[in-house]
């Protein structure tokens, strides 16, 4: 009796994530939003770099390849670099286009990157532009990547828009964690949620944004998020917390450069922000983890136990799952036979958020660049 109960409710869990949660699964592009305005708005991109010498000439220059009519400036925030990060962003850039300014000391309370994005923000006031895009130094835009990005807040009416760049999918370890990766922040957060007035759901893709000054400025500028470890979806509760309308959706031109050769940086990756994400709650991980027990793993253990009608419950709950996991693998290139691993590769993820907590709980939480960002200590 218990096995066909638990069976049921996984099955139900996949039921509902299928037909009630916005179509997460589906990994649809953002279709075009329209035409920009007769006078394109003004921009400033600002990019905080540490140590990214490796990607940042690339970033750069797809930024300089714009083919936006309006006026358009970069900011990049050397942010302590020790490896000619600003020499390679400098030359990758014509003369007049980028200015490369030099991050203070990290103030206490604030993350490394928010504060350099700050002071990016900072340096960025005399261009006076209309929108601000916050974007990461190992992002590579399209070359109407600006113009669709100003097209979707103007049609819309957004205040903040942001694209979900397409990751790095090459070593095994990528191409057998990278698509779940994306599907699970969708699953989080519906792309078709966040663009609603649905008023509890609100996120962004930190890589690609684009937010209009004004409303940064209204919600307190990056300070009122200054110690957040998920930046992005900060920022965009801050924006609906005022009344801001948010949008986010996935662009397969829109792409990140870095790499991830092993597994163990996947799941570092993976444990920077986890337990930040639960709030830093023993009580949220518990029943995280069981959640993904009974989600994931139980159907296949159900499906493979040969004991009727648990084993038939099973195996409609491992399809259903599959089902939802194909688009993802189908969006980064990859073979349909990855879909049944996936209560596999969602064991990963909950060993990387266990990891989490346990380096939160030493005071080594959110390392990134070696820096603690989240720790208890």
């Amino acid at each position: 009796m218990l096995l066909e109960l638990a069976g049921g409710v996984a099955l139900a869990a996949w039921i509902y994530l299928l037909l009630g949660r916005g179509g997460f699964w589906l990994m649809r592009e953002a279709p075009g939003a329209g035409a920009l305005p007769a006078a394109a708005p003004a921009v400033v991109a600002v990019i905080p770099a540490r140590n990214e010498a490796l990607v940042v000439a690339r970033a750069i220059g797809s930024l300089a390849g714009q083919r936006y009519p309006g006026e358009f400036h970069m900011v990049l925030v050397d942010d302590d670099s020790a490896d000619g990060t600003a020499a390679a962003a400098r030359g990758a850039a014509p003369a007049g286009l980028l200015d490369v300014v030099t991050a203070g000391r990290v103030p206490k309370g604030w993350t490394g990157k928010l504060w350099a994005a700050a002071e990016g923000i900072r340096a960025a006031r005399r261009f006076q532009a209309e929108y601000v895009l916050l974007t990461d130094a190992d992002i590579v835009h399209p070359p109407m990547n600006l113009s669709a990005l100003v097209e979707r807040a103007g049609s819309g009416s957004y205040d903040m828009v942001s694209f979900m760049a397409t990751l790095e999918c090459r070593t095994w370890a990528e191409r057998a964690l990278i698509p779940a990766f994306v599907f699970f922040f969708f699953m989080l957060y519906p792309p078709a949620w966040i663009g609603s007035l649905r008023p509890r759901t609100a996120a962004a893709a930190g890589g690609c944004i684009l937010i209009r000054r004004e409303t940064l400025e209204r919600v307190g500028g990056l300070a009122a998020i200054r110690g957040e470890v998920i930046d992005d979806c900060a920022l965009a509760r801050a924006v609906r917390r005022r009344g801001g309308r948010v949008w986010m959706g996935l662009s397969a031109g829109t792409r990140s450069v870095r790499g991830y050769a092993t597994w163990g940086e996947i799941g570092r990756m993976i444990s920077r922000s986890a337990f930040a994400q639960l709030r830093h709650s023993a009580w949220l991980l518990t029943g995280t983890v069981l959640g993904l027990a009974l989600t994931y793993m139980v159907p296949p253990a159900l499906a493979l136990s040969g004991r009727a009608p648990a084993a038939v419950l099973g195996a409609c709950g491992w399809l259903s799952m599959s089902i939802a996991y194909f688009p993802a693998l189908r969006f980064y290139g990859r073979s349909p036979v990855w879909a049944p691993l996936l209560p596999v590769i969602a064991a990963f993820y909950a060993g990387a958020t266990i990891h989490s907590a346990v380096c939160y709980w030493r005071g080594a939480g959110g390392m990134w660049k070696g820096r603690v960002q989240d720790g208890a200590n």
